[in-house]
């Protein structure tokens, strides 16, 4: 498979085609428009065309193909950038340059983060990030964003694990671009894939929903997309560049970053970095939550238009994180050190129904270290450190075809995910004072991954049809396993075959309704932590896990119904999912004696036979006038184990949000009041130890204003009534389990810079 890769990227380098002129583009009748953004120069996503006697929805990259006819209007809706048209003359014009670029039309958004919420063949959503949320350390916080997205939360300030649905961990698949990702070298997860993420060049972040995106890797859950930026080639050589500071009343928070670039006509290069620091917060009830951390990126990047029809893309970062307090785990984060690198190659083809292909490799290697020598224990049983180190590879290769309306991406791609690393424990009490304990952790194991994708969008009168497969060869080993884990699993090596399918059908309804639904079946194989974790406490309780390395491959058969309205300043989605799960892998008590004497017992990992998840998600955005707009958003998921009749843990509460926007001074001056709204959690595992967590209630409110054209400021307050309050998905303090509480009352200002 690795060879065929490698066949498959040579064949893409010197395979040539002949270039087309406009003429004969018209005279195959076939023209291929890019829809994207003027200012942002993002894709356009969800726009509905309509061509004469041809209609159809722009795609993920913004893409529309028409077959081209004389003397006819090209007419374009979408709900952030309004209806227009195109006379006969600027058809033939966009046709030359490939691209139709429009200014969004929704006002009122602009300082802060836009959720795209047009229904597409993935279901997706598009958090586009604002100079704000670039600045953030952890792009796992931006995902909140959505109520859709909760967190985990083991650190007040840090590595926030995004659950969806219920599913968390390596349920969902996370990718940079669509391959690049990291795994956790904690055990604990104090470094979640997401928090390696360098938002300086991220653009967006596609939240794709279900285990329909079957392009980018299994996501039993969903996928989430980190997307950079596309490159910009200006024909006269120049500078551009952005320094953004942001400070943070309770924490003493300060967040920095910047880029500088440097483009011409065949060329977008530059460096970039972020650097922020953060002490103890208070929250509503005035107690200080341990939450210091130092976190920073150092990166370059490199966009090469080689020739006209070859872009080579490069990428490499420098992430670390020192002295992060963890208050909710035995251990601190100490040194987290990662670099992520990764090499991309495009070649665009004209006049065939294969419009490019992309081949790309990545790398990343995480060195992370963890230990209680900052803690002030007394007594001080124990001094425990665990050093551990993850490494990550992969090869991808995908073309795309279009077929007048039909469109195509098919490909094959593998990744490498190996971890390693010892707990030591020096016993300085009781009767083993003196001693010294290393304790196998990762054992050394690594698990390859080989597959084969395909995605097909087509229409079939006035309907749409979405067919996505995939099949995946995993193959799992442990290279040193421990004894006492050979003990417990006699054969430390497995291969699994995973197959996914995802379906989906959409279709206009008329008065200005429109629906879809979705089906799949995908399977998941357990990862790294399921399979080889060696005696760690690393679950929601402080029971020690061990993994089982021939666990059951678990399944997820989904159904998604999404139903959609869109009128003049109005849309509203709705949709409801269901989730049947069979060998749902989780974990049960044994008679296993644990390694730490403070553990009250050791959890095996195992399959479940079936349990359900299903909810429901809501989105109302309406521009009431030209100066103010507003949206409300809710996600609720109920998820029960069957096999045992209880609730499964980790899923969050009802979660409403709704937002009020204004702009004032001609535009200039905009303002949001913001209110958040989460139930009581009730539905709880009693088995995991979980408990009954509040309700609460937020309000936050933000004003921001450019002063000229080069500075941007905003500041804002939130939580502004300093109400106590802590998620449900927040891991306890303790041995006591005191609740670990959010911030209270935080006034922020942020101060951005651009150029030229």
């Amino acid at each position: 498979m690795k060879n065929l890769s490698i066949k498959l990227y040579i064949l893409s380098l010197f395979l040539t085609f002949q270039f087309l002129g406009i003429s004969e583009v018209f005279a195959q009748e076939k023209i291929n428009l890019r829809l994207q953004d003027e200012d942002q120069k993002i894709p356009i996503v969800g726009a509905t065309y309509r061509f004469g006697d041809q209609k159809g929805i722009s795609d993920i990259e913004g893409l529309i193909s028409l077959d081209y006819r004389e003397n006819t209007i090209l007419y374009l809706n979408h709900l952030s950038y309004g209806a227009w048209f195109l006379t006969p003359s600027e058809v033939i014009t966009a046709s030359q340059s490939g691209i139709i670029s429009r200014k969004e039309t929704m006002l009122g958004l602009q300082p802060v983060s836009i959720i795209s919420i047009k229904m597409t063949e993935e279901k997706d959503k598009k958090i586009i990030l604002s100079d704000q949320e670039r600045l953030h350390h952890d792009a796992g916080a931006i995902l909140m964003l959505n109520p859709a997205v909760s967190g985990i939360r083991k650190s007040g300030s840090f590595a926030f694990d995004p659950v969806m649905r219920g599913f968390k961990y390596d349920q969902l698949n996370v990718v940079i671009n669509g391959i690049q990702t990291a795994n956790a070298a904690c055990p604990n997860r104090m470094d979640p894939p997401t928090s390696q993420v360098a938002l300086n060049r991220i653009k967006q972040v596609e939240i794709l929903k279900g285990p329909h995106a079957l392009r980018y890797g299994i996501g039993l859950g969903g996928t989430i997309n980190y997307i950079p930026e596309n490159p910009e080639f200006t024909s006269e050589a120049g500078t551009y560049g952005r320094f953004s500071s942001l400070y943070e009343s309770n924490g003493n928070i300060w967040r920095n970053e910047g880029r500088v670039g440097f483009q011409g006509a065949n060329y977008d290069i530059g460096v970039l970095g972020s650097y922020s620091t953060g002490e103890d917060y208070k929250d509503g009830n005035g107690n200080l939550i341990p939450s210091n951390f130092k976190r920073g990126t150092v990166g370059l990047y490199g966009d090469i238009q080689v020739t006209k029809k070859d872009l080579i893309q490069l990428s490499v970062n420098r992430n670390f994180a020192r002295d992060v307090d963890f208050p909710s785990l035995a251990m601190d984060l100490r040194t987290d050190d990662t670099w992520m690198t990764s090499l991309y190659h495009t070649r665009s083809l004209h006049g065939q129904n294969l419009v490019s292909w992309t081949n790309s490799m990545y790398f990343t290697k995480v060195d992370h270290l963890m230990d209680n020598l900052l803690r002030d224990l007394n007594p001080r049983m124990v001094n425990a450190s665990t050093p551990a180190s993850t490494q990550n590879w992969g090869l991808r290769s995908e073309g795309t075809w279009q077929f007048d309306q039909a469109k195509l991406y098919a490909g094959l791609d593998y990744r490498s995910e190996s971890a390693d690393g010892s707990r030591t424990r020096e016993m300085l009490m009781g009767p083993m004072a003196g001693k010294t304990f290393i304790d196998p952790v990762w054992q050394n194991s690594q698990i390859n991954k080989t597959g084969i994708f395909a995605n097909y969008t087509f229409p079939i009168g006035a309907y749409t049809f979405t067919a996505s497969g995939r099949l995946e060869v995993n193959q799992a080993q442990a290279h040193d396993p421990a004894e006492e884990f050979t003990q417990l699993n006699e054969e430390v090596v497995n291969t699994q075959v995973n197959p996914g399918i995802s379906i989906g059908i959409q279709r206009n309804l008329g008065g200005n309704f429109s629906t879809g639904i979705w089906a799949a079946s995908v399977r998941r194989s357990g990862s790294l932590l399921e399979r080889y974790i060696n005696f760690l406490p690393v679950g929601l309780d402080p029971w020690e896990l061990v993994g089982d390395p021939q666990i059951n491959p678990e399944t997820n058969n989904q159904l998604d119904w999404v139903l959609g309205f869109e009128k003049g300043g109005i849309f509203a989605e709705m949709t409801i999912f269901g989730s049947y799960l069979t060998d749902y892998i989780s974990s049960v008590k044994t008679d296993l004696s644990p390694r730490l004497p403070s553990s009250p017992g050791v959890r095996r990992y195992v399959n479940f036979d079936k349990a359900v998840k299903t909810g429901l998600e809501f989105s109302f955005h309406q521009k009431i006038s030209s100066r103010f707009s507003h949206s409300l958003d809710l996600a609720y998921t109920y998820a029960q184990d069957l096999e045992r009749d209880a609730p499964l843990p980790e899923v969050a509460p009802l979660d409403v949000r709704y937002r009020w926007m204004g702009q004032f001074l001609d535009g200039k001056l905009h303002s949001g009041l913001s209110l958040r709204m989460v139930s009581q959690q009730n539905r709880v595992s009693e088995a995991f130890g979980e408990a009954v967590t509040p309700g609460f209630t937020l309000i936050d409110w933000d004003i921001s204003y450019p002063l000229g054209d080069k500075f941007f400021i905003k500041g804002g307050v939130q939580n502004l009534l300093d109400k106590a309050y802590y998620e449900h998905l927040s891991r306890p303090i303790g041995s006591d389990k005191m609740p670990m509480y959010a911030p209270g009352r935080n006034f922020f200002l942020m101060v951005s810079f651009k150029f030229p």
